[in-house]
C-alpha cells in the first residue's frame, strides 16, 4: 500500500504513514464505524430501517452494522414476547369465562 500524501510504500496494516503521519484510508473508514447506542436506539424503534440498515452497512461498516441489526432484533423479539402474553391472558380469561 502507498500513503495518499507522500505516495511512500507502507504496511497495508499501517493506521498513519511512518514518514508523514497523514492517516490512512483504514483509519479514516474506521472513524465513522463505531457501533454505539444511537444505532441501537435507532434499530430498536424502527426495525426495518435496522435490517435495511444492516444488511447494507454489514460489510463496509460491522460495527454500526452489528448495533443496529441487535436493536432491531431485540425489538422484534419483545414484540413477539408481548404479543405472546396478550394471547396468553386472553386464553386463561376465555376458559375463566370472563
Amino acid at each position: 500500500m502507498y500513503c495518499s500524501n507522500c505516495s511512500n510504500e507502507i504496511d497495508d496494516k499501517a493506521v498513519v504513514c511512518p514518514k508523514c503521519g497523514v492517516p490512512t484510508k483504514i483509519e479514516v473508514e474506521n472513524e465513522n464505524d463505531k457501533g454505539g447506542f444511537g444505532w441501537g436506539a435507532l434499530g430498536f424503534f424502527v426495525p426495518i430501517v435496522g435490517l435495511i440498515l444492516y444488511l447494507v452497512w454489514k460489510d463496509e461498516k460491522p460495527k454500526n452494522a452489528k448495533a443496529v441489526g441487535k436493536g432491531a432484533i431485540i425489538s422484534t423479539v419483545l414484540w413477539i414476547a408481548f404479543y405472546a402474553v396478550l394471547f396468553f391472558i386472553g386464553i386463561l380469561a376465555s376458559s375463566a369465562g370472563y
